[in-house]
């Protein structure tokens, strides 16, 4: 009985942690986890987008509330503050005169024109919130030809609301060539007018719960006629073009 119990005992093989470890198989946690992280990076993404859908409807139903109109920025008053047209070579200034009067002869080699205008703008906001504007800028033009920048720093309009808004255009001793200073002294010394264009971009957003709408640009086009012997306007026309986004 005992040699039995012996021999049954030498013939099961010991045990081991060796022998213990190489039954165990790795488990189905980390697929499980990797499943989750993907539920939840889908569900995520299902919530931000009904958010962003909500916040786009909301501001929908607030424009359509609120039904925006296009902001009114017209030219009120043009100044001369001062203007002076003098041939670069001033021994060619009668000469000129006399070639434009005659309609042929020689034409100057150059002009330089010093200008100084001060516009006067009147913004109306005729809706029912506030319009945000940002920093307009307005080139004068003679004969399709820059001659001086102005700019106007932004500001905030309240509703159903007026407000003026000064620009100076300046222009120092711009030198125009041969046919275009030709034409500004004929028009100058013989016609007394000289027609100039302001051309600006007027750039607005409208607000709304402390949010703004996307920006729009109304395009200002005026055609002005200054009096160089009187130093004042005497003719106005402005035009819009329109919005642009």
């Amino acid at each position: 009985m005992t040699t039995q119990a012996n021999g049954d005992h030498h013939a099961r093989p010991p045990s081991s942690s060796q022998d213990r470890h190489q039954y165990y198989y790795p488990s189905s946690s980390s697929s499980s986890s990797s499943a989750s992280l993907k539920g939840c990076c889908c569900c995520l993404f299902l919530l931000f987008s009904f958010l962003a859908l909500l916040v786009l409807a909301v501001v929908l139903v607030i424009i359509l509330a609120v039904k925006p109109k296009k902001p009114q920025f017209d030219l009120q008053q043009v100044g001369v503050q001062y203007m002076g047209i003098s041939p670069t070579d001033p021994a060619t200034a009668a000469a000129a005169a006399a070639a434009a009067t005659a309609g042929g002869g020689s034409s100057p080699a150059s002009a330089s024109l010093t200008l100084s205008i001060r516009m006067l703008f009147l913004a109306v906001n005729p809706n029912k919130v506030g319009i945000r504007y940002g920093e307009s800028k307005f080139t004068v033009m003679y004969k399709g030809i820059p001659l001086g920048k102005a700019s106007v720093p932004g500001f905030y309009q309240e509703a159903h609301s007026e407000r003026q808004v000064v620009a100076t255009i300046a222009v120092d001793r711009f030198n125009l060539m041969q046919a275009d200073a030709s034409d500004l002294i004929r028009d100058a010394s013989l016609n007394d007018r000289v027609e100039l264009r302001v051309l600006g971009d007027v750039g607005a957003k409208i607000r709304v719960l402390n949010i703004d709408s996307p920006g729009v640009q109304v395009s200002v086009n005026c055609a002005v006629v200054i009096s160089p012997s009187k130093q004042s306007l005497t003719y106005k026309q402005c035009g819009f073009d329109g919005l642009r986004v």
